[in-house]
């Protein structure tokens, strides 16, 4: 099973799985705590609340878009949009009074409103530079793991993926570590990314395979708070089975996608170690 340090006894094994994801919910409840987290928010709540075809919208240009706002508002908070970038297109809400014409006779006023939906162009901060000088943003606390070492992690579950028709590459992505393409059966891994990051985003998505978030891309786009909560934790916990620590990243990602909300990440549990019971299962081949 490569060089992966998971024990062998079951119940342990399965002992240690709950206490990985009961950690979970200690981590995020102290990041939610914290000064860090507090100012990440606070800077997310100062951008537009998109209605939910706007999200749609969102997705369907960019599925990995984090965060958005138009070019005047990113220089506002400190950020340059990057020349050549192609920009995501939404609706906006207008309204104008226009004198009517007289003729209206059902019209008490002189004016009626006017409702329109002009299409305006937003920017993922993954477009984006820092302006030099200006204060840097509460960016969300995710860090990168840089180890180079896949703990036996990759060959197993690619073989596995492989051998049920799935093909897994190696992309250049500028907006995630990789995601999941069902309609082609294409895990795809960011080229630029760490051997120890690429381990733990092939276990993520993994996971979203085997928990089926990907089989409706509506019911995705529903949910898709939960289930990257649920995928995310799976990582974390065969991560840990295999003996390395991805919390670096993994809690500050589950408390964005969960809104540092405990109950998602709990309410989460049963699907999330019946995924780790077989991915472990994977790794064990």
């Amino acid at each position: 099973m490569g060089n992966t340090t998971i024990t062998r006894d079951v119940e342990k094994r399965q002992a240690h799985a709950e206490a990985l994801h009961a950690s979970i919910v200690e981590q995020v409840q102290r990041l939610a705590d914290s000064g860090q987290w507090r100012a990440f928010l606070e800077f997310a709540r100062s951008f537009h609340n998109y209605s939910l075809n706007n999200l749609l919208l969102i997705l369907a240009q960019n599925p990995e878009a984090s965060m958005v706002a138009g070019f005047r508002q990113w220089q506002s908070k400190g950020r340059q949009v990057r020349k050549g970038e192609k920009a995501i297109k939404i609706f906006g809400y207008r309204e104008r009074q226009t004198e009517t014409t007289g003729e209206d006779e059902s019209s008490d006023d002189d004016s009626r409103l006017i409702r329109y939906f002009p299409t305006l162009s937003v920017f993922d901060i993954a477009q984006t530079d820092p302006i030099e000088g200006a204060e840097p943003l509460a960016l969300d606390p995710t860090q990168q793991l840089i180890g180079d070492h896949d703990y036996g992690v990759i060959p197993p579950l690619t073989n596995n993926l492989e051998s049920r028709g799935w093909r897994i590459t190696r992309e250049p992505l500028t907006h995630a570590s990789g995601y999941t393409d069902p309609e082609t059966l294409r895990v795809v891994l960011a080229e630029s990314v760490s051997v120890e990051q690429s381990a733990k985003t092939l276990i993520h998505e993994t996971a979203h395979i085997e928990l089926h978030h990907i089989e409706n891309v509506e019911e995705y786009r529903q949910h898709r708070g939960r289930m990257e909560v649920e995928a995310e934790s799976v990582a974390y916990v065969v991560a840990g089975l295999c003996g390395f620590d991805t919390s670096a990243y993994s809690i500050g990602y589950i408390a964005g996608w969960s809104d540092a909300d405990i109950t998602v990440i709990r309410d989460s549990a049963t699907r999330v170690l019946a995924a780790v019971h077989k991915i472990v299962g994977m790794l064990d081949q």
